[in-house]
């Protein structure tokens, strides 16, 4: 049986014995708590059957991945990623893999370096890719290179079917601008993410777009482009209200933003939603903690966390089928038909 060239029983024999692959047999040999208990017993007992012993530099090699799975993000929003990391934690809870998180800015020319040394470094088993570096495909041939596995969560399905999860968010700005509509809004303000966000552009252009297919132009100083923060939902609110005609409702692009047009409602006087609806974006749990609470788009971020930890820790090579999550409207106390 044994086919190395000592006469000794090799890593393949084992493999072939156990009707099993290479890498489970290594699982097996470094403990990897992603092997099943009925493999995990069958490949022990033929390796103490048949004395194999693994070779030192191979074993080293092998060694090369640790058990923590990264997140990799650069998104403004607090509330956003505390979300997902906390989904994320979730799923890992009992598999034996930690995780570890890493903001870096998107912006920086040697970003990816950056990524890749802390890839490196920390031995990673695979990482979460956060909007909007979950967009960048030179971010993904990176981590294809080093042979780093990841999940890739994105406002759209982009090219990685089988490690992709989307968010389909252009669906919950639909509803929004459906719902506007309905309730007799035409003077209407948008305070957008950063352009360079896909799901930005996704929202932003799903509102508009609806609007205008139910006859409704919304002029482009009506159109303000934030920083997913609330200190910039509270500038852009600002100029928006300075306009004439005001606005009597303001759509912010997620609900940090919305809350920044709470306050400058506040200090310009304005009641919501009285004087002025709002309608914010992902259903964090500051929409629910506003006074009035506030109409958002729920996204279930926490799930999304969950899920996409749990896609890394799935047998490689598995072809899992792409996750899609689809986001929908919650009306609560923020809107109501102008004045």
């Amino acid at each position: 049986m044994p086919s190395g060239s000592s006469g000794q029983a090799t890593i393949n024999d084992i493999a072939r014995l156990a009707g099993v692959s290479k890498k489970t047999v290594s699982r097996v040999i470094n403990r990897s708590p992603l092997v099943h208990p009925e493999t995990r017993e069958k490949v022990e007992a033929l390796i103490r059957e048949h004395n194999y012993a693994p070779d030192p530099m191979a074993r080293g090699l092998a060694f090369r991945k640790s058990f923590l799975i990264g997140m990799i993000y650069d998104n403004p929003n607090a509330q956003y990623i505390v979300h997902m990391q906390n989904g994320a934690l979730d799923s890992l809870r009992g598999s034996g893999f930690e995780l570890v998180v890493h903001p870096c800015d998107s912006k920086n020319a040697d970003y990816v370096d950056g990524v890749r040394q802390f890839v490196l470094q920390q031995r990673l088993y695979g990482v979460i890719l956060v909007p909007r570096v979950s967009e960048d495909q030179a971010l993904v041939d990176m981590l294809r290179e080093i042979d780093c596995r990841y999940a890739r969560i994105g406002a759209v399905e982009l090219d990685d079917h089988t490690s992709m999860i989307t968010t389909n968010d252009r669906e919950g700005a639909v509803e929004v601008a459906k719902y506007v509509e309905s309730l007799g809004h035409r003077h209407i303000g948008l305070i957008t993410g950063p352009h360079r966000y896909l799901s930005a552009r996704e929202r932003g252009g799903g509102f508009l777009q609806t609007l205008a297919q139910r006859g409704i132009k919304v002029p482009a100083k009506y159109t303000v482009e934030g920083g997913y923060t609330f200190e910039s939902g509270v500038a852009c609110a600002e100029r928006l209200l300075a306009l004439t005609p005001r606005p009597t409702v303001i759509f912010a692009l997620n609900d940090e933003m919305a809350a920044g047009v709470y306050k400058a409602a506040y200090r310009l006087g304005l009641r919501i939603p009285d004087q002025l609806s709002v309608v914010g974006f992902d259903d964090s749990p500051l929409a629910s903690r506003l006074w009035p609470s506030l109409t958002t788009v729920r996204l279930p971020i926490r799930d999304i966390g969950l899920r996409a930890a749990a896609m890394l820790l799935q047998e490689p090579g598995s072809n899992a089928a792409p996750v899609a999550f689809t986001p929908h409207l919650v009306v609560r106390e923020s809107c109501q038909p102008p004045e």
